[in-house]
């Protein structure tokens, strides 16, 4: 009789343990399977069907309206221009890509000088302060014409139009956070008989990274406009150019492959220096989403 008791006792504790695994597998997999929806739901929203039902709309538009494709291509159009001018675009591409990344970096170091030395030295931040609100006054295409006539037609012109561009928000937003550092930080820093450079070094510049964040990334997005700008002025090549050669000779669906091209490269880039200073300041993500 023992034997056989412990025999249905084992037998029970192995069917409630089958249970048990059967049901946490498929709670498991119920899990799973919701949180896999909830990843893969925006991503197939987001990267697949919003782009989708742009061009069907586009696509749409044209059939209902009856628009010639000299006023507005269909996307096939625009996708055969784009892979028939692939070698033109791309060798277009290189000069515009390379003011775009030059222009940005002196725009952050330029813009980040000018924040740090407003920030230490109150004449210079009097001084300086007119000028900056009469650089962003002043509209580009006023300037740029000025700057192809002293540097001429090369790659520097633009670049200095991309960098006069973009060094203002990024010295807005670095001035900004450099001002709102917490009072308690520098009293604590005073007590401890901390150095103007210290007190710079060690609390005013952390402090600021997230709005210089904010600030390179306004200035990314804002990069590829100012090249072409540049571009437009004078320049005999760049994304710019090309697309003011397609609007001269009515190739518009040539303009709009290098729309499309500019486009995606703005994103790009956007992302990629976001995805750059997620990396390299992951205590800032806090405070910035």
């Amino acid at each position: 009789m023992v034997p056989f008791i412990l025999l249905r006792n084992q037998l029970i504790n192995g069917i409630a343990q089958l249970r048990n695994l059967i049901s946490f597998s498929w709670t498991s997999r119920f899990f799973i399977r919701k949180q896999l929806s909830l990843n893969i739901y925006p991503l197939f929203f987001h990267k697949i069907c919003i782009p989708i039902g742009f061009i069907m709309l586009w696509e749409c538009l044209i059939r209902f309206l009856q628009l010639p494709n000299y006023i507005l291509p269909t996307p096939f159009e625009v996708l055969q221009s784009l892979i028939s001018h692939a070698a033109l675009i791309y060798s277009n591409m290189l000069p515009t890509l390379a003011e775009i990344f030059l222009g940005l970096a002196f725009g952050i170091l330029l813009g980040m000088s000018i924040a740090l030395g407003m920030c230490l030295f109150r004449p210079l931040h009097a001084f300086i302060l007119p000028l900056l609100l009469a650089s962003q006054a002043l509209p580009v295409f006023a300037i740029a014409p000025l700057l192809v006539l002293w540097f001429g037609y090369g790659i520097t012109a633009k670049i200095i139009t991309t960098t006069f561009m973009l060094f203002f928000p990024i010295t807005n937003n670095f001035l900004d956070g450099l001002k709102q550092t917490p009072k308690n930080y520098l009293n604590i820093a005073e007590i401890m008989n901390g150095s103007r450079w210290q007190i710079l070094y060690q609390i005013r510049i952390p402090a600021a990274l997230p709005s210089l964040a904010s600030g390179i990334r306004l200035a990314t997005a804002m990069a590829p406009l100012g090249a072409i700008i540049g571009e437009w002025v004078g320049s005999n090549q760049g994304l710019g150019f090309l697309l003011l050669n397609a609007n001269a000779q009515m190739q518009i669906d040539l303009m709009f492959a290098v729309l499309f091209v500019i486009f995606f490269l703005g994103i790009l880039l956007y992302f990629l220096v976001d995805t750059l200073i997620k990396r390299a300041l992951p205590w800032v993500l806090l405070s910035t989403y």
